[in-house]
């Protein structure tokens, strides 16, 4: 498995990744899937930005893909980060999930990024656990804050500290 930029190219394999996220899982609170137009919009902002989009390649095949982009708007917020990670439900548990977030980390921190923060709904021990593997502490809770698959969702943020 390699880690690497993403390129146009690889754009169906995200969107299907990401359509698949907000089809069967509570990683993404939207509950219409996008078409590629929006994903490509997405693409186009985030590397206009200079942000990153990285994907996980095993043998030319797109398994998973990560990214991050301003937490907030506001311009006092402008070192910090809202992480994203996600892995194609055939491919988990194989290790791309740690290989996006460490090399995304290794990006932030390149990148003069103070800090990194992840929304994760509460419930999902997986991705949970995988920020505090990387050093992501939860500094909040926010209890029934979204809503989908008929229940009420809490969302709980964790804190990587980049720089000191």
């Amino acid at each position: 498995m390699i880690v690497r930029a993403a390129e146009q190219g690889d754009l169906a394999a995200i969107l299907e990744i990401h359509n698949d996220a907000i089809r069967a899982t509570t990683a993404i609170w939207d509950e219409v899937e996008v078409g590629i137009e929006e994903r490509e919009q997405w693409f186009r902002s985030r590397c206009d930005a200079g942000l990153p989009v990285l994907v996980a390649d095993v043998g030319g095949v797109v398994t998973g893909y990560a990214s991050y982009g301003p937490w907030r708007v506001k311009s006092g917020y402008r070192f910090t980060v809202e992480n994203s990670v996600y892995v194609h439900p055939d491919h988990q548990g194989h290790g791309a999930a740690s290989a996006l977030m460490s090399a995304l980390i290794q990006h932030a921190r390149a990148g003069n990024v103070h800090a990194m923060v992840a929304g994760i709904e509460a419930s999902n021990t997986v991705s949970i656990a995988l920020h505090e593997k990387y050093g992501f502490v939860r500094v909040a809770l926010l209890p029934e804050v979204g809503f989908k698959f008929g229940r009420w969702l809490d969302l709980a943020y964790l804190q990587l500290q980049l720089t000191t």
